[in-house]
């Protein structure tokens, strides 16, 4: 890669990650692993983390003063989503699984979804502001509110829980998302206890009370023990290189993909001039 600054390349598969497993600790003071989509969103995902997690044993990212083992996600809201717990149950379903077989599926501002596996005669709902490959999709669209038009609680990817404002009203008849779901369960008699966004947090701050903790980024422990864990997963691992997930650094996201100024950007280095969403 063409960075701005001096790094060894050490090679760009799992091969090379394992070679780091019989390395010696790191001399460097607080050595650190970042591991992206492009290593761990893969078929052999699994066994590529936890050779990641031996190679950091081996070098000493963790240890007792210091955790250097980060995972960096591509997607927006993926970091909160995890705090959450938004991970498939017992017997649950993936979200390649989701859109493959459910027979109704509701897509909250879901718009990097491959849904050409979608089967015939499904029904599928989108909440979102843009009409990108969600709303492509759907039958039944309720207009939500794009980040600028509702105060939201956000989570970066180290995990820090910020919080935004409201900058504008949302247009037309489009609603904030938790007004949308709020009356969608009570048209399907399942109604959710909370009739106002303070009350919503409420709820939140009751299950999840890091959440309260704004700016701050939650001392959780145990880091050593996942990574044991980790480790412990094993599994075979193909020779393919790692990839960048990211195809158009530009056309990464819905509002992205609507702006002229970014589809220009875009074609100008290289990529399709991309229509934007209407």
């Amino acid at each position: 890669a063409d960075l701005t600054y001096d790094y060894t390349y050490l090679g760009a598969g799992p091969d090379s990650l394992k070679e780091l497993e019989s390395k010696k600790k790191a001399k460097a003071e607080r050595p650190m692993f970042i591991v992206g989509p492009g290593a761990y969103a893969r078929k052999d995902g699994a066994a590529v983390m936890a050779s990641a997690a031996k190679a950091a044993k081996a070098v000493g990212v963790i240890r007792d003063d210091w955790n250097g083992f980060n995972v960096l996600h591509s997607a927006a809201a993926r970091v909160g989503g995890l705090d959450l717990g938004f991970v498939p149950g017992e017997e649950g379903r993936n979200t390649a699984a989701m859109i493959r077989e459910t027979d109704v599926l509701i897509l909250l501002g879901a718009d990097e979804l491959d849904m050409t596996a979608r089967k015939s005669g499904s029904f599928t709902i989108y909440v979102g502001h843009h009409g990108d490959v969600g709303a492509h999709h759907a039958d039944v669209i309720l207009p939500g509110a794009a980040y600028t038009e509702k105060s939201g609680t956000w989570v970066n990817t180290e995990g820090r829980v910020q919080m935004g404002n409201r900058a504008a009203f949302p247009p037309g008849e489009a609603r904030e998302d938790w007004a949308i779901l709020r009356a969608l369960s009570d048209r399907l008699g399942k109604t959710l206890p909370f009739d106002s966004l303070a009350q919503l947090r409420g709820k939140l701050y009751e299950v999840h009370p890091h959440f309260m903790e704004l700016d701050e980024v939650p001392e959780i422990g145990g880091e050593g023990d996942f990574l044991d864990k980790l480790a412990e997963r094993g599994g075979a691992t193909t020779k393919e290189p790692f990839l960048s997930p990211i195809d158009d650094f530009y056309l990464t996201n819905p509002i992205a993909r609507a702006s002229k100024v970014m589809a220009e950007c875009s074609q100008r280095m290289g990529g399709e001039m991309a229509e934007a969403a209407e």
